[in-house]
Parts: C-alpha cells; structure tokens; sequence
C-alpha cells in the first residue's frame, strides 16, 4: 500500500486528488495539508511515502516545505505539482530534493503512475525532460566569486571509478538505462548496478539528483 499526503493550498485540489487516489486498491491518503508547515509537520508524524507538494502555497511555500523534507534523510518522497511543464519554481523543486515533478493538468493515470513510480525509488520525470529543464535554468545559476578553484575535483565524486564517472556523465546528457547498455556495449543489469553504487557514493537520492549533481559538478555543460 502507498501512503501519500496531499499538500495544496486549494481545497478542491485536494478533493480531488483524494478521490483519485482512494479510488486505487494500493493508494491510501494519510492526510492533507494546506500549506508548507503544515505538510512538514504531517510529513513527519505520517511518515507517507510520496507527498504531493504543490508550490505557490501561502506561509512557507511548496519548495522550502521540500528543502526541510528532503533534509532530514527520511525514506518520504516529494512529488512537485506544478502549472508549467518548464516552471521555473519545478526546477528549484528538483534541486530543493524533490524525486520529480508534474504538471497539474497530468492524466489521471499520468499522476497515479507518477506516484507509484516515487515509491518506487524511481524519478517521475523523464531524462530528456529533465535535461531540457536543467539546460533552460542552470544558466541562471550563481557561478560564484572567482575564488574556487574549479580544477580541483569535487569530492562528491572522488569515490566514483572511471566507469562510473562516465555512466554519470552520460546520465546527466539524459540518457537512459537502456541507451547507456546499447552505446557503452554494457548489459543493462550493468548498468542498473553501475547506477545504484552511483546514487549510494555520491549521496544522490534518486536519478533526477545525480544529473544535478552532473551539472553542479561540470561533467556536463548547458547546450
């Protein structure tokens, strides 16, 4: 059974969220929030396994409630709800620590699919879609004072091998699983196992932060 926390400042949203989500024989609805606070709070006496965060809430808004969320380590996923496929606000979502994002005129069975896939460990958004999220706003990203010294390897990837390095390189160009075997002449039993020590080394929650991490670290440049 998936547990899920409904968290959107709109009650009609929230009405309707929960009826498609209790009309499913493996989804139950822990609670609703209608704020960042509160789902914070219920986050963490429910312990659900997805919440449904929407962003433009009053109070605390949908991607501080993620930040504080994702920050305490626990297995709770966030799933980001969003008016825009290329949001701005989805994007500091993503990098907040939410496991994915979707927009709020999704399909029934685009959401609920969405949510099982969260609960899975898996990102609900699509690889090319991210890359193309991540191209539209890490130009936007602060690029510091000219102090660091950018030729010194970052230490999140200092445990990787040279294999894994190139997986994640090429996980952040947006490849998939299946790509990654086909190209680099890999089975993709590799692959998944080439991807999981990479998300345990780096302390990347899911795919969605390890391409992040990609583009935080250099492997991979805007287009």
């Amino acid at each position: 059974m998936t547990t899920v926390l409904i968290s959107d400042d709109q009650p009609l949203q929230r009405f309707g969220f929960r009826m498609l989500l209790e009309s499913q024989d493996d989804m139950t609805v822990l609670g609703e929030a209608s704020n960042g606070s509160e789902a914070i709070r219920m986050t963490s006496e429910l312990r659900p396994d997805v919440v449904l965060m929407d962003i433009r809430m009053p109070g605390l808004d949908g991607i501080e409630a993620t930040r504080r969320i994702a920050a305490t380590g626990d297995r709770t996923r966030v799933l980001i709800l969003t008016t825009f496929d290329l949001d701005e606000y989805a994007y500091a979502g993503l990098r907040a620590g939410a496991s994915g994002f979707l927009v709020k005129d999704a399909r029934p069975e685009e959401l609920l699919s969405g949510i099982r896939s969260v609960a899975s460990g898996d990102a609900v958004v699509a690889p090319s879609l991210t890359r193309r999220l991540l191209d539209a706003y890490a130009r936007h990203l602060p690029v510091g004072d000219g102090t660091v010294d950018v030729s010194r390897p970052d230490a999140r990837l200092s445990a990787l091998t040279e294999r894994e390095r190139e997986i994640l390189t090429v996980i952040g160009k947006g490849w998939t699983n299946t790509e990654i075997a086909t190209r680099l002449h890999l089975a993709e039993s590799t692959v998944k196992t080439h991807v999981g020590r990479i998300l345990a080394k780096t302390g990347s929650r899911d795919r969605i932060q390890a391409v992040i991490l990609a583009y935080d670290t250099k492997l991979v440049e805007p287009s």
